[in-house]
């Protein structure tokens, strides 16, 4: 099952370096990408459906993919989200919740975070700061983790139950953090082997570029990389 990694939905503004350009993925190019994924049968399902599924044995549709978001920039409500609705999908969308309490006006408002949780839009934590969290204290991780964590269940009045760890980056003392927490699974930044029921605290996921054509985007989820 493809889950697919997204950053930025908003044309990179001029002057920007290579790194935004590549964790940005144009409004039309999404919408492209949504088009194809809609007439090739796909239905977009959430990280709790996953799990229930393998925990559970719940059915999933048959050709399931998880849409992923990380950080929360503004453009997540202003582009993402409509299109996912126009087509009938559902993401997934971790933030950082620093930048949003300093009203960051490069990342979402909570006003817009209760608006998409009410269209069907699932939420994760990302991390108060976006720190690489690896060496450090388990009061500063559960500072980072769980400050992100009950700042968004706060707003959406629900369990935030999945963690994307700062640019990927993790060690076993976060993942015990993570359990403590009551998370039921974390994701990555790159693709590894396939989902595992014995190790949901490394999710595979497939990044997706600014970079990537329609023909790129379709060999990334037909064959799992």
């Amino acid at each position: 099952m493809p889950i697919l990694m997204y950053h930025h939905i908003a044309t990179p503004p001029p002057g920007a370096d290579a790194i935004r350009r590549d964790l940005s993925v144009s409004p039309a190019r999404f919408e492209e990408q949504l088009r194809y994924l809609k007439g090739a049968g796909y239905t977009s399902i959430t990280l709790r459906d996953l799990i229930y599924h393998m925990a559970l044995g719940w059915p999933l549709p048959e050709r399931p993919v998880i849409l992923t978001f990380d950080d929360g920039y503004r453009d997540a409500y202003t582009f993402a989200y409509p299109l996912l609705k126009k087509y009938g999908f559902v993401g997934t969308f971790f933030l950082v919740t620093a930048p949003i309490d300093q009203e960051n006006p490069e990342y979402l408002a909570w006003e817009h975070v209760v608006r998409m949780h009410e269209g069907g839009m699932e939420f994760g934590a990302h991390s108060y700061t976006h720190p690489d969290l690896r060496g450090k204290t388990v009061d500063y991780i559960v500072w980072q983790v769980v400050g992100s964590k009950e700042a968004i269940e706060a707003r959406i009045g629900e369990p935030v139950r999945f963690f994307a760890y700062p640019s990927g980056l993790y060690d076993q003392l976060v993942v015990d953090v993570l359990r403590s927490a009551h998370f039921w699974g974390a994701v990555l930044t790159h693709n590894t082997d396939p989902i595992r029921s014995d190790n949901l605290f490394c999710i595979p996921r497939i990044r997706i570029r600014g970079s990537d054509t329609l023909d790129s985007f379709i060999r990334k989820v037909e064959m799992g990389s």
